[in-house]
Protein backbone atom coordinates (compact mmCIF):
# COMPACT_ATOMS: atom_id res chain seq x y z
CA UNK A 1 0.00 0.00 0.00
CA UNK A 2 3.05 2.32 1.01
CA UNK A 3 4.18 2.14 -2.56
CA UNK A 4 1.11 2.43 -4.10
CA UNK A 5 0.58 5.52 -2.50
CA UNK A 6 3.44 7.13 -3.09
CA UNK A 7 3.12 6.44 -6.90
CA UNK A 8 -0.31 7.33 -7.35
CA UNK A 9 0.07 11.00 -5.81
CA UNK A 10 2.00 12.50 -9.35
CA UNK A 11 2.60 9.51 -10.87
CA UNK A 12 0.70 6.63 -12.12
CA UNK A 13 1.59 2.84 -13.61
CA UNK A 14 0.38 3.52 -17.00
CA UNK A 15 3.44 0.84 -17.36
CA UNK A 16 1.71 -1.97 -16.63
CA UNK A 17 -1.48 -1.10 -18.23
CA UNK A 18 0.53 -0.65 -21.72
CA UNK A 19 2.30 -4.06 -21.17
CA UNK A 20 -1.16 -5.91 -20.50
CA UNK A 21 -2.03 -4.71 -23.94
CA UNK A 22 0.75 -6.16 -25.58
CA UNK A 23 -1.44 -9.17 -27.37
CA UNK A 24 -3.50 -6.41 -28.52
CA UNK A 25 -2.71 -4.68 -30.48
CA UNK A 26 7.95 24.10 -28.75
CA UNK A 27 7.38 25.51 -33.05
CA UNK A 28 8.53 22.81 -35.40
CA UNK A 29 10.97 22.71 -37.76
CA UNK A 30 10.38 21.38 -40.93
CA UNK A 31 7.81 21.89 -43.92
CA UNK A 32 4.46 19.54 -44.27
CA UNK A 33 5.03 18.53 -47.71
CA UNK A 34 6.50 14.96 -46.66
CA UNK A 35 3.24 13.84 -44.74
CA UNK A 36 -0.54 14.16 -45.57
CA UNK A 37 -2.52 16.92 -44.13
CA UNK A 38 -4.46 16.16 -40.82
CA UNK A 39 -8.34 16.07 -41.50
CA UNK A 40 -11.23 16.97 -39.58
CA UNK A 41 -11.68 13.38 -39.86
CA UNK A 42 -9.07 12.54 -37.46
CA UNK A 43 -9.95 15.13 -35.40
CA UNK A 44 -13.46 13.61 -35.14
CA UNK A 45 -12.37 10.44 -34.61
CA UNK A 46 -10.44 11.25 -31.44
CA UNK A 47 -13.21 12.74 -30.50
CA UNK A 48 -15.34 9.75 -30.66
CA UNK A 49 -12.39 7.94 -29.04
CA UNK A 50 -12.81 10.44 -26.03
CA UNK A 51 -16.52 10.52 -25.88
CA UNK A 52 -16.69 6.44 -25.92
CA UNK A 53 -14.18 6.52 -22.75
CA UNK A 54 -16.25 8.94 -21.07
CA UNK A 55 -19.50 7.08 -21.06
CA UNK A 56 -17.93 3.15 -20.81
CA UNK A 57 -15.67 5.08 -18.05
CA UNK A 58 -17.47 7.84 -16.71
CA UNK A 59 -19.12 6.41 -14.00
CA UNK A 60 -16.02 3.90 -12.90
CA UNK A 61 -13.97 6.45 -12.71
CA UNK A 62 -15.91 9.70 -11.80
CA UNK A 63 -14.58 11.33 -14.79
CA UNK A 64 -16.38 14.10 -17.15
CA UNK A 65 -14.00 15.58 -19.29
CA UNK A 66 -10.89 14.98 -21.36
CA UNK A 67 -8.77 16.29 -23.76
CA UNK A 68 -5.85 15.56 -26.27
CA UNK A 69 -3.62 16.92 -28.37
CA UNK A 70 -1.37 15.17 -31.51
CA UNK A 71 1.97 16.73 -32.21
CA UNK A 72 3.14 14.86 -35.60
CA UNK A 73 7.06 15.45 -37.01
CA UNK A 74 7.30 18.77 -39.34
CA UNK A 75 3.90 20.58 -38.36
CA UNK A 76 3.36 23.40 -36.27
CA UNK A 77 0.48 22.99 -35.29
CA UNK A 78 -1.37 20.05 -33.33
CA UNK A 79 -4.43 18.22 -33.97
CA UNK A 80 -6.37 19.42 -30.49
CA UNK A 81 -9.86 17.91 -29.26
CA UNK A 82 -11.39 18.52 -25.64
CA UNK A 83 -14.73 16.80 -24.69
CA UNK A 84 -16.93 16.29 -21.91
CA UNK A 85 -18.33 18.35 -19.19
CA UNK A 86 -16.67 20.99 -16.89
CA UNK A 87 -18.59 19.11 -13.48
CA UNK A 88 -19.45 15.62 -13.45
CA UNK A 89 -22.66 15.03 -14.00
CA UNK A 90 -23.31 18.87 -15.50
CA UNK A 91 -24.05 20.33 -19.07
CA UNK A 92 -21.38 23.22 -19.48
CA UNK A 93 -18.86 21.88 -22.10
CA UNK A 94 -15.09 21.71 -21.54
CA UNK A 95 -13.42 24.67 -22.98
CA UNK A 96 -11.78 24.16 -26.12
CA UNK A 97 -8.32 25.82 -24.68
CA UNK A 98 -9.03 23.55 -21.54
CA UNK A 99 -5.84 23.53 -18.94
CA UNK A 100 -5.48 20.28 -16.75
CA UNK A 101 -2.65 19.32 -13.73
CA UNK A 102 -0.23 17.40 -15.19
CA UNK A 103 1.21 16.26 -12.46
CA UNK A 104 4.60 14.33 -12.66
CA UNK A 105 5.36 15.21 -16.44
CA UNK A 106 6.50 18.21 -13.66
CA UNK A 107 9.60 16.85 -13.33
CA UNK A 108 11.31 16.44 -16.83
CA UNK A 109 11.14 20.69 -16.40
CA UNK A 110 12.85 20.50 -12.49
CA UNK A 111 15.35 17.88 -14.18
CA UNK A 112 16.38 20.43 -17.32
CA UNK A 113 16.71 22.96 -14.92
CA UNK A 114 19.64 21.28 -13.00
CA UNK A 115 21.21 20.04 -16.24
CA UNK A 116 21.32 23.42 -17.72
CA UNK A 117 22.67 24.51 -14.24
CA UNK A 118 25.40 21.59 -14.55
CA UNK A 119 25.87 22.88 -18.63
CA UNK A 120 26.82 25.95 -17.23
CA UNK A 121 29.52 24.48 -14.50
CA UNK A 122 27.74 25.87 -11.86
CA UNK A 123 26.63 22.28 -10.39
CA UNK A 124 27.43 18.99 -11.50
CA UNK A 125 25.31 16.39 -11.29
CA UNK A 126 27.69 14.05 -9.53
CA UNK A 127 27.68 16.32 -6.78
CA UNK A 128 26.63 15.80 -3.23
CA UNK A 129 23.56 16.67 -1.20
CA UNK A 130 25.94 17.78 1.94
CA UNK A 131 27.74 20.21 -0.78
CA UNK A 132 24.36 21.68 -1.34
CA UNK A 133 22.05 20.94 1.52
CA UNK A 134 24.33 19.88 4.33
CA UNK A 135 21.38 20.95 7.07
CA UNK A 136 20.38 17.08 5.56
CA UNK A 137 23.50 15.29 6.90
CA UNK A 138 22.02 11.83 7.11
CA UNK A 139 21.42 12.22 2.88
CA UNK A 140 25.21 14.02 2.66
CA UNK A 141 26.35 11.29 0.43
CA UNK A 142 23.63 11.03 -1.76
CA UNK A 143 24.09 12.73 -5.30
CA UNK A 144 21.78 15.09 -7.76
CA UNK A 145 21.69 12.11 -10.38
CA UNK A 146 20.41 9.83 -7.36
CA UNK A 147 17.65 12.43 -6.60
CA UNK A 148 16.28 12.74 -10.43
CA UNK A 149 17.00 8.65 -11.04
CA UNK A 150 14.94 7.80 -8.00
CA UNK A 151 17.72 6.09 -6.70
CA UNK A 152 18.72 8.17 -3.63
CA UNK A 153 17.46 6.03 -0.63
CA UNK A 154 15.01 9.12 0.09
CA UNK A 155 11.48 8.31 0.89
CA UNK A 156 8.44 10.40 -0.13
CA UNK A 157 6.46 12.63 1.77
CA UNK A 158 3.09 12.19 0.69
CA UNK A 159 3.17 8.77 1.88
CA UNK A 160 3.51 9.55 5.62
CA UNK A 161 0.57 9.93 7.26
CA UNK A 162 1.25 13.49 9.37
CA UNK A 163 0.99 14.86 5.73
CA UNK A 164 -2.04 13.22 4.89
CA UNK A 165 -2.98 14.90 8.53
CA UNK A 166 -1.85 18.06 7.61
CA UNK A 167 -3.19 18.34 3.98
CA UNK A 168 -6.60 17.10 5.01
CA UNK A 169 -6.76 19.52 7.93
CA UNK A 170 -6.33 22.64 5.59
CA UNK A 171 -6.25 21.48 1.56
CA UNK A 172 -5.60 25.21 0.97
CA UNK A 173 -2.61 25.29 3.44
CA UNK A 174 0.87 26.26 1.86
CA UNK A 175 4.02 24.08 1.93
CA UNK A 176 7.42 25.05 1.71
CA UNK A 177 10.11 22.95 0.62
CA UNK A 178 11.49 22.36 3.87
CA UNK A 179 8.13 21.29 5.39
CA UNK A 180 7.50 18.95 2.94
CA UNK A 181 10.96 17.53 3.17
CA UNK A 182 10.40 17.55 7.04
CA UNK A 183 7.71 14.64 7.21
CA UNK A 184 10.57 12.53 5.85
CA UNK A 185 13.96 13.44 7.94
CA UNK A 186 13.53 10.83 10.33
CA UNK A 187 12.19 8.17 7.99
CA UNK A 188 13.64 4.69 7.21
CA UNK A 189 15.67 4.52 3.76
CA UNK A 190 14.28 2.93 0.56
CA UNK A 191 16.61 0.90 -1.35
CA UNK A 192 16.74 0.85 -5.15
CA UNK A 193 14.18 2.09 -7.54
CA UNK A 194 11.63 3.98 -5.29
CA UNK A 195 9.63 6.77 -6.45
CA UNK A 196 9.64 9.47 -4.60
CA UNK A 197 8.53 13.47 -4.71
CA UNK A 198 11.17 14.25 -2.21
CA UNK A 199 13.80 13.98 -4.44
CA UNK A 200 12.56 16.58 -6.91
CA UNK A 201 11.87 19.06 -3.67
CA UNK A 202 15.42 18.74 -2.75
CA UNK A 203 16.74 19.34 -6.22
CA UNK A 204 14.02 22.36 -6.21
CA UNK A 205 16.09 23.78 -2.93
CA UNK A 206 19.39 22.97 -5.13
CA UNK A 207 18.67 24.79 -7.93
CA UNK A 208 17.26 28.03 -5.71
CA UNK A 209 20.90 28.03 -4.37
CA UNK A 210 22.97 27.07 -7.51
CA UNK A 211 21.03 30.13 -9.29
CA UNK A 212 20.32 32.28 -6.64
CA UNK A 213 16.75 33.08 -7.98
CA UNK A 214 13.78 31.37 -6.91
CA UNK A 215 12.75 27.74 -9.16
CA UNK A 216 9.37 29.28 -10.55
CA UNK A 217 11.84 32.36 -11.81
CA UNK A 218 14.16 30.02 -13.20
CA UNK A 219 11.56 27.63 -15.11
CA UNK A 220 9.64 30.80 -16.91
CA UNK A 221 13.33 32.53 -17.75
CA UNK A 222 14.85 29.30 -18.90
CA UNK A 223 11.87 26.99 -20.46
CA UNK A 224 8.49 28.92 -20.50
CA UNK A 225 9.23 31.75 -21.72
CA UNK A 226 11.72 31.30 -24.68
CA UNK A 227 9.54 28.11 -25.54
CA UNK A 228 6.62 30.50 -25.85
CA UNK A 229 4.32 28.36 -23.78
CA UNK A 230 1.38 30.53 -22.94
CA UNK A 231 -0.70 27.91 -21.80
CA UNK A 232 1.04 26.20 -19.17
CA UNK A 233 1.96 27.92 -15.88
CA UNK A 234 3.48 27.01 -12.71
CA UNK A 235 2.25 28.37 -9.36
CA UNK A 236 3.90 27.05 -6.38
CA UNK A 237 0.33 27.61 -4.22
CA UNK A 238 -3.31 27.87 -5.12
CA UNK A 239 -3.55 29.18 -8.79
CA UNK A 240 -5.60 32.68 -9.73
CA UNK A 241 -8.51 32.56 -11.10
CA UNK A 242 -7.61 33.78 -14.73
CA UNK A 243 -5.88 30.12 -14.99
CA UNK A 244 -8.33 28.24 -13.19
CA UNK A 245 -11.42 29.85 -15.14
CA UNK A 246 -10.46 27.54 -17.62
CA UNK A 247 -9.76 24.56 -15.85
CA UNK A 248 -12.66 21.85 -15.43
CA UNK A 249 -13.13 20.23 -11.59
CA UNK A 250 -10.84 17.63 -10.79
CA UNK A 251 -12.27 14.68 -8.92
CA UNK A 252 -9.93 12.59 -6.11
CA UNK A 253 -11.53 9.19 -6.27
CA UNK A 254 -8.84 6.91 -4.57
CA UNK A 255 -9.94 5.40 -1.73
CA UNK A 256 -6.21 4.03 -1.26
CA UNK A 257 -5.77 7.63 -0.37
CA UNK A 258 -6.21 8.44 3.37
CA UNK A 259 -8.56 11.54 2.60
CA UNK A 260 -11.52 10.13 3.48
CA UNK A 261 -13.95 13.98 3.54
CA UNK A 262 -12.23 14.48 0.16
CA UNK A 263 -13.18 11.32 -1.70
CA UNK A 264 -15.68 12.30 -4.55
CA UNK A 265 -15.25 16.18 -4.07
CA UNK A 266 -13.66 18.29 -6.58
CA UNK A 267 -10.02 19.28 -5.25
CA UNK A 268 -9.09 21.36 -8.56
CA UNK A 269 -8.59 24.91 -6.72
CA UNK A 270 -7.04 23.72 -3.82
CA UNK A 271 -3.41 23.94 -2.92
CA UNK A 272 -0.40 22.25 -5.35
CA UNK A 273 2.09 23.41 -3.31
CA UNK A 274 2.88 19.91 -1.92
CA UNK A 275 3.79 18.65 -5.33
CA UNK A 276 5.86 22.03 -6.00
CA UNK A 277 8.35 21.07 -8.30
CA UNK A 278 7.60 17.22 -8.25
CA UNK A 279 3.97 17.61 -9.87
CA UNK A 280 2.44 21.56 -9.58
CA UNK A 281 2.55 22.65 -13.71
CA UNK A 282 -1.15 23.01 -15.22
CA UNK A 283 -0.97 23.09 -18.77
CA UNK A 284 -3.14 22.55 -21.74
CA UNK A 285 -2.03 19.42 -23.33
CA UNK A 286 -0.92 21.70 -26.93
CA UNK A 287 1.71 23.35 -25.06
CA UNK A 288 2.47 19.81 -23.68
CA UNK A 289 2.85 18.51 -26.99
CA UNK A 290 5.23 21.56 -27.92
CA UNK A 291 7.36 20.82 -24.69
CA UNK A 292 7.89 17.25 -25.06
CA UNK A 293 9.00 18.01 -29.03
CA UNK A 294 11.73 20.40 -27.27
CA UNK A 295 12.68 18.37 -24.85
CA UNK A 296 13.23 15.31 -26.85
CA UNK A 297 14.56 16.95 -29.86
CA UNK A 298 17.62 18.22 -27.70
CA UNK A 299 16.49 22.44 -28.41
CA UNK A 300 16.86 22.55 -24.67
CA UNK A 301 20.55 21.08 -23.28
CA UNK A 302 23.90 20.33 -24.79
CA UNK A 303 24.69 16.88 -26.01
CA UNK A 304 26.33 16.02 -22.53
CA UNK A 305 23.09 17.05 -20.39
CA UNK A 306 20.46 15.61 -23.03
CA UNK A 307 22.16 12.27 -22.73
CA UNK A 308 22.17 12.44 -18.93
CA UNK A 309 18.66 13.52 -19.20
CA UNK A 310 18.47 10.46 -20.99
CA UNK A 311 20.04 7.98 -19.02
CA UNK A 312 18.12 4.77 -18.16
CA UNK A 313 18.01 2.89 -14.76
CA UNK A 314 15.59 -0.31 -14.50
CA UNK A 315 12.46 0.55 -12.59
CA UNK A 316 13.02 -3.51 -11.46
CA UNK A 317 17.12 -3.60 -10.36
CA UNK A 318 17.51 0.14 -9.56
CA UNK A 319 20.33 -0.62 -11.68
CA UNK A 320 21.47 1.74 -15.26
CA UNK A 321 20.40 -0.16 -17.90
CA UNK A 322 21.33 1.66 -22.04
CA UNK A 323 17.79 1.03 -22.85
CA UNK A 324 14.59 -1.15 -21.98
CA UNK A 325 13.69 -4.24 -23.63
CA UNK A 326 11.21 -7.52 -24.06
CA UNK A 327 13.03 -8.50 -20.50
CA UNK A 328 13.70 -5.68 -18.86
CA UNK A 329 11.01 -3.27 -20.11
CA UNK A 330 10.73 -0.42 -17.58
CA UNK A 331 13.24 1.96 -17.03
CA UNK A 332 13.63 5.90 -15.67
CA UNK A 333 15.66 8.99 -16.82
CA UNK A 334 16.00 11.88 -15.08
CA UNK A 335 12.92 13.14 -15.18
CA UNK A 336 11.32 10.76 -17.83
CA UNK A 337 10.64 7.21 -18.40
CA UNK A 338 11.24 4.90 -21.03
CA UNK A 339 9.07 1.82 -22.03
CA UNK A 340 9.34 -0.92 -24.38
CA UNK A 341 6.05 -3.30 -25.51
CA UNK A 342 5.97 -5.66 -28.72
CA UNK A 343 2.97 -3.72 -29.92
CA UNK A 344 4.48 0.09 -29.56
CA UNK A 345 7.86 -0.40 -29.64
CA UNK A 346 10.43 1.51 -27.58
CA UNK A 347 9.14 4.56 -26.42
CA UNK A 348 9.06 8.05 -23.56
CA UNK A 349 6.65 8.59 -21.87
CA UNK A 350 5.13 9.62 -18.47
CA UNK A 351 1.58 9.54 -16.67
CA UNK A 352 1.51 12.49 -13.96
CA UNK A 353 -1.49 12.29 -11.17
CA UNK A 354 -2.55 15.18 -8.81
CA UNK A 355 -5.32 14.07 -6.32
CA UNK A 356 -7.86 15.53 -9.20
CA UNK A 357 -6.25 14.51 -12.62
CA UNK A 358 -3.89 12.24 -14.64
CA UNK A 359 -2.48 13.52 -17.84
CA UNK A 360 0.08 11.53 -20.04
CA UNK A 361 2.34 12.40 -22.53
CA UNK A 362 4.38 9.83 -25.40
CA UNK A 363 6.49 10.50 -27.46
CA UNK A 364 7.73 7.93 -30.10
CA UNK A 365 11.31 8.36 -31.40
CA UNK A 366 11.04 6.39 -34.45
CA UNK A 367 8.28 8.23 -35.97
CA UNK A 368 8.42 11.49 -34.10
CA UNK A 369 4.92 11.27 -32.85
CA UNK A 370 3.72 13.00 -29.50
CA UNK A 371 0.50 12.07 -27.74
CA UNK A 372 -0.68 14.05 -24.71
CA UNK A 373 -4.28 13.69 -22.85
CA UNK A 374 -5.63 14.36 -19.69
CA UNK A 375 -8.24 12.99 -17.75
CA UNK A 376 -10.43 15.32 -14.23
CA UNK A 377 -9.80 12.66 -11.70
CA UNK A 378 -7.22 10.85 -9.99
CA UNK A 379 -8.40 6.34 -9.67
CA UNK A 380 -6.25 3.55 -7.62
CA UNK A 381 -4.57 1.55 -10.66
CA UNK A 382 -7.16 -1.24 -10.54
CA UNK A 383 -9.56 1.02 -11.93
CA UNK A 384 -7.47 2.90 -13.94
CA UNK A 385 -8.04 2.51 -17.86
CA UNK A 386 -5.56 4.88 -19.12
CA UNK A 387 -3.26 2.58 -20.66
CA UNK A 388 -5.64 1.29 -22.89
CA UNK A 389 -6.94 4.83 -24.04
CA UNK A 390 -3.25 5.82 -24.89
CA UNK A 391 -3.52 2.58 -27.19
CA UNK A 392 -6.61 3.70 -28.68
CA UNK A 393 -5.68 7.07 -29.71
CA UNK A 394 -2.19 5.87 -31.29
CA UNK A 395 -4.37 3.52 -33.56
CA UNK A 396 -6.69 6.28 -34.53
CA UNK A 397 -3.23 8.31 -35.34
CA UNK A 398 -2.07 5.26 -37.16
CA UNK A 399 -4.86 4.56 -38.92
CA UNK A 400 -5.35 8.22 -40.78
CA UNK A 401 -1.84 7.25 -42.04
CA UNK A 402 -0.50 9.95 -40.01
CA UNK A 403 2.56 8.16 -38.50
CA UNK A 404 5.77 8.41 -40.25
CA UNK A 405 6.52 4.82 -41.06
CA UNK A 406 4.05 2.99 -39.50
Amino acid sequence: MAEHRARSLTTRALLAALLALTGLVAPLAGTAAAHPAPSTGVAAQLRADLDAYLQERGAAEHVSAAGVSVSLPGRRSTIDVTTGTTTFGGSVPVRADAVWQIGSNTKAFTAVLVLQLEAQHRLSIDDTLGQWLPQYPQWRDVTIRRLLSMTSGIPTYDDQPAWYADYAADPHRSFSPEQLVGYVVDAPATSGYSYSNTNYVLAEMIIERAAGRSYAEQLYRRIIEPLGLRDLHYRPDVYPAWVTDREPAGYLFNPDFPLPGLLGQDVSRDTLSWARSAGAIISTTSDMTRWERALYSGRLLPPQQQAELESLVSTTTGQPIASTSATDPQGFGLGIAQLSTPQLGTFWFYEGQTLGFRAVHAFFPESGLIIAFALNSSVEGSNDQIGPLMQTLYETVEAAGLIPGA
